[in-house]
């Protein structure tokens, strides 16, 4: 979003004529015509001032414009103290604000989860402009920040359940390949199918154990750049052989605070399932950079920056439709014999990093990002020595 110039409209009958920008007729249509709730911010006195809204945003509090435009603007929305000072940075930055999973209320209505962007004007003097989006507009798919009660049950049995029924699986295995060794022509092949499928299972059982391990991530100052070429490198020499995977890094990057081996994780998950998407080859691309604006609720319930950013793209069919608003949900998956765990643990990862992760995809283009904190300056953390004393 880029900073513009408005100003109060003139009164006219019209529901919203009185409550948006008219620098022109064109800009006062677009203006009425927004779906999403458009606040102006102006201040007064060292209080933030509610100067205009469109008519979405009077559908959103339910009261007209000629009621609360002259209202501090946090007596008619209701935000966690955590989200007041975005306001003001905005002013004083000159740049973008965007605030993910933000919990809002208006005129005593219950609070409901929305993105948040802002940006600076040039008129009213002081302005900003708020952009409220509930999450039934957000047009790009989030990464879920926790995973609710009934599928981390699921999980958690899942998870105990995989234990014990591996342990049978590896007799079945073992029985069918000794079975093997004394047959031939279509036996065999039975015998084979046998040891493949139960392969299989043991694979997608470990997937689950593996999503259900609780154990928090051992968050170190981590150069970006290195997790993202191991994974390059590691792809280019298995699953995405028959992929080109190009390269954009920013290399004047700060390091990343993150698990170095859940991160390598999450990036392999995301070039494979680009990989499994084009199998008859296409172009990957692994890009960082550095952007401000970006904050979510940390888990102390403070607001954290996510300054860095790697983006995962590719040019494959994209998102089957019919997933494309539960792709983070465990068992949710868009190909055959798919587990449905992969991208539902990328989320988990980055979920426990602090970290947010979105998907924007449509045939021929699908990319993931990743958003992620900085490490604190000074001394950077070391992982823990975990090797025995002799």
């Amino acid at each position: 979003m880029s900073n513009a110039a408005l100003s109060r409209p003139d009164t006219g009958s019209n529901k919203g004529s009185n409550s948006g920008p008219n620098a022109s007729a064109n800009t006062g249509a677009i203006w009425s015509a927004l779906p999403l709730p458009a606040f102006v911010i102006s201040r007064r006195d060292s209080v933030d001032i509610l100067h205009s809204c469109n008519p979405a945003a009077e559908d959103f509090i339910a009261t007209s414009a000629a009621v609360v435009c002259g209202l501090p603007v946090f007596d008619v929305l209701t935000l966690d103290a955590a989200n007041h000072s975005a306001v003001d940075r905005a002013r004083r930055t000159q740049s973008p604000v965007i605030i993910r999973d933000v919990e809002i209320a208006a005129s005593g209505q219950p609070p409901i989860y929305c993105n948040l962007q802002l940006a600076s004007l040039e008129e009213p003097a002081e302005g900003v402009l708020m952009l409220i989006a509930p999450h039934q507009h957000v047009g790009r798919i989030g990464g879920q920040r926790r995973v609710n009660a009934a599928a981390n049950s699921a999980i958690g049995m899942s998870q105990m359940l995989a234990h014990e029924i591996k342990n049978p699986l590896a007799g079945i295995t073992g029985a069918a390949q000794l079975l093997s060794m004394g047959l031939s022509g279509e036996d065999r092949e039975l015998t084979d199918l046998i040891v493949e499928e139960t392969r299989r299972i043991v694979a997608l059982l470990t997937q689950v154990e593996t999503f259900g391990d609780q154990r928090p991530p051992q968050r170190l100052a981590v150069n970006l750049h290195d997790v993202l070429e191991r994974a390059r490198r590691s792809a280019k020499v298995g699953f995405g052989a028959h992929m080109q995977i190009l390269t954009d890094y920013d290399p004047s990057l700060p390091e990343v605070l993150a698990d170095p081996d859940q991160l390598l994780q999450v990036i392999l998950n995301l070039l494979k399932n680009a990989s499994e998407a084009q199998g008859e080859g296409g172009t990957i691309r692994l890009r960082s950079f550095f952007e401000r604006g970006l904050q979510v609720h940390g888990r102390d319930g403070h607001a954290l920056a996510l300054p860095l950013h790697v983006e995962v793209a590719d040019d494959g069919p994209g998102l089957p439709q019919h997933i494309a608003e539960n792709v983070f949900d465990p068992f949710i998956s868009g190909r055959e014999n798919g587990t449905g765990l992969g991208l539902a643990l990328v989320s988990k990862i980055i979920a426990a990093h602090d970290g947010w992760i979105e998907v924007d995809s449509h045939p021929g283009h699908t990319v993931f990002r990743l958003s992620l904190p900085m490490a604190p300056t000074g001394k950077s953390p070391k992982r823990p020595d975990t090797r025995k004393a002799d």
